[in-house]
């Protein structure tokens, strides 16, 4: 059907015998008219195939009926899964979601929120790549409801984030209950939040066992599997080797199995390894496979999602900062 054919209110109201107005207020379930009315509207709609215009139906509610997702993480690492849950929360409202990939660029940040405003669009969900490093843009300032993903923002608003400790923790008590007593945590760098917040956890579980905790097996250096085939190097040179390696992330958790491989170990049956984030793409494909850590993304991103429904629609909602658990994903190693 082409738009000079469509069929539209008026050919409905006409059929039905009945003002414009009345059309439009019965196939939108408002107004006062006879039940009869408004089921035979309806019904002479649906025979006509008609199908109402969503931009006039936001404009007349002052609704768009979408919102906007920033985000400085260009390659998805992280907002992929949050996207996912934010949709499946907004789906069923007809919220429709607009991702905005601002990189670090302010200027681009900039212009991303202009064309949000202009398309009216009813909230903004900011999320990212680093829990703390705010985005190049402050949607704090923004003239919207906003809730933050897997970002912090300001005191004053929701932030949801997953519970680094938590998970943290849920690791080394499954290393412990597999019976390793020697364990050693190998992350990141030391100027990420979540890297103080793990290792924490780390020598705090290590300690409440009776374990050597000391700062010779936690070693801090990058996000690579080059840095977790060093790493091995390292600890491996010691007179009493590690018989478990909790990762900081999947890739460094690559990076360890095949070391130890090199050096003849077995995985998990000499050493144990435990990854972190759960990339699936990179656990599933290790061999043997990684038990990791879940940081309930998608979870995440539908929490948030629900949040900002609420605040558009103008309810009361929680302030400040939501940590949600992380969950462990048994596999092989």
């Amino acid at each position: 059907m082409t738009a000079s054919n469509r069929i539209t209110i008026y050919d409905v109201a006409e059929r039905a015998a009945v003002s414009v107005a009345t059309a439009s207020k019965a196939l939108n379930d408002t107004g006062r008219m006879a039940a009869e009315t408004r089921e035979r509207v309806k019904r002479i709609a649906t025979d006509l195939g008609f199908r109402p215009n969503v931009l006039a139906r936001n404009l007349s509610s002052r609704h768009s009926r979408s919102v906007g997702l920033l985000t400085d993480d260009t390659y998805g690492r992280f907002t992929l899964p949050v996207m996912a849950g934010v949709s499946a929360a907004l789906i069923d409202h007809g919220v429709s979601v607009l991702l905005c990939a601002l990189g670090d660029d302010p200027v681009m940040g900039r212009a991303y929120v202009e064309t949000l405003l202009d398309k009216q669009v009813d909230g903004i969900i900011a999320t990212g790549k680093r829990l703390d490093r705010p985005l190049a843009i402050d949607a704090a300032q923004l003239p919207l409801p906003t809730v933050y993903a897997f970002a912090l923002g300001p005191p004053e608003a929701l932030s949801f984030v997953p519970d680094e400790r938590q998970g943290a923790a849920l690791a080394v008590r499954h290393l412990i209950a597999q019976g390793r007593r020697r364990i050693a945590h190998i992350t990141g760098p030391e100027s990420f939040h979540v890297v103080g917040e793990r290792a924490g956890a780390f020598r705090a579980m290590v300690g409440e066992a009776g374990l050597a905790a000391n700062d010779a097996l936690v070693l801090p250096g990058a996000w690579t599997e080059s840095w977790g085939h060093e790493a091995v190097a390292r600890l491996f040179n010691r007179a009493e080797a590690p018989d478990a390696i909790f990762c900081g992330n999947d890739q460094i958790a690559r990076g360890v199995i095949d070391a130890l491989r090199e050096r003849g170990l077995g995985v998990p049956s000499d050493v144990s390894v435990i990854g972190f984030d759960n990339w699936e793409i990179v656990a599933e494909q290790a061999r043997p496979p990684l038990t990791s850590i879940d940081m309930n993304l998608k979870e995440l991103g539908r929490q948030a999602g629900a949040a900002l429904l609420r605040l558009i629609n103008g309810e009361a909602a929680e302030r400040g900062v939501v940590k949600l658990p992380c969950s462990l994903v048994l596999r092989n190693s």
